[in-house]
């Protein structure tokens, strides 16, 4: 039996970091997504980076597949994903299970408020 700190643990091994300056020099770049997988509530009191999708936790593997009938066109398989969410465990799970849908270049933001704590720039969905 696994908890979810292990399962934590393992996304972080397989998914690289990227620091909120490296992140910045990325954002408006048509090859990257920026993936904000907190809940719309979350996003609604605090806001995303400028031009994030934002699919909550629950939902990524379905928007990502494009075998799903959910699925996101924004998700491309050839580009660049950058995911984060509150505290950088979600983004880490994800990062692993995009990493497991075929997805080669995924980075783990991790935490929103470090991108606050970096001067990051906020849109208000």
């Amino acid at each position: 039996m696994k908890t979810v700190q292990a399962m934590i643990a393992e996304a972080d091994a397989v998914v690289p970091r990227i620091s909120p300056q490296d992140a910045k020099e990325l954002v408006g770049r048509t090859d990257v997504l920026f993936l904000d997988v907190r809940e719309p509530g979350e996003v609604a009191a605090s806001g995303k980076i400028p031009g994030a999708l934002n699919v909550p936790r629950g939902l990524v593997e379905f928007r990502a597949d494009p075998n799903s009938p959910l699925h996101d066109a924004a998700f491309d398989r050839a580009g660049s994903i950058v995911a984060y969410c509150a505290s950088g465990g979600r983004s880490a799970l994800v990062g692993k299970a995009l990493l497991e849908l075929g997805y080669k270049n995924v980075k783990n933001l991790g935490a929103f408020k470090t991108w606050l704590d970096a001067d990051g720039d906020v849109e208000q969905p």
